[in-house]
């Protein structure tokens, strides 16, 4: 059996070159190729491949926006972030959405390839230098967490947990018997405090240094 895999890379050469890259090995098999977020969200759903390969400079909305949207709807799809940037915050803003692997564009293809097969069968591959980033920034962020969440209510504390299990607003409001306009208060004042100004930065900043 072969892995599905589809991928989401805005330029040209880097999606062709996985593409081929993709057919031309032995128990994979390629979906397709996307080269923006907004259709890849309308249409892989449906394809229901494997694992996804995505970018995260894209044109429009971020690949980091892409996974998250896509992780809600469709759990069982692996995604693994292929990009050039390395910096401990946008690596740990693409965990949080729910990517399951993290490698760099400069991995050879061979190594790419162990990577899918790696996440497929229930692990999370990164490059050497992005667990090395993880690993330091756990270890000298950790004590700040404590402080950031002790700045919010019980209630807010619940609210961002359920955020970022992937959990809608109407889902939060049902879980925690609230309103939807409650939890939007709540999410507003949580967005106040922690000084952010969406889920996936508030997600970030609150629950990044978690063991």
């Amino acid at each position: 059996m072969s892995i599905k895999i589809s991928i989401i890379e805005d330029q040209k050469e880097i999606r062709e070159m996985l593409s081929i890259l993709v057919k031309g090995s032995e128990g994979f098999l390629f979906l397709d190729a996307f080269e923006n977020a907004e259709d890849a969200i309308a249409t892989i759903p449906n394809r229901k491949p494997d694992v996804v390969l995505v970018d995260i400079h894209l044109p429009q909305q971020s690949g980091i926006d892409c996974v998250l949207k896509l992780k809600q709807n469709c759990p069982e799809i692996q995604f693994i972030m292929c990009t050039s940037l390395e910096d401990s915050e946008t690596i740990f803003a693409a965990l949080k959405a729910g990517a399951n692997g993290y490698i760099t564009k400069s991995t050879s293809p061979a190594k790419l390839l162990e990577a899918i097969i790696d996440v497929y069968n229930g692990g999370s591959p990164m490059s050497a230098q992005i667990a090395r980033k993880v690993v330091g920034a756990f270890q000298q962020t950790h004590s700040t967490n404590k402080a950031i969440l002790e700045t919010l209510s019980k209630r807010e504390q619940e609210i961002l947990t359920l955020l970022s299990k992937g959990f809608r607003y109407k889902e939060i409001a049902d879980k925690l018997f609230l309103s939807i306009e409650t939890v939007r208060t709540h999410v507003r004042n949580i967005y106040e405090k922690l000084q952010v100004n969406s889920r996936t930065d508030a997600i970030n900043k609150a629950f990044r240094e978690q063991p």
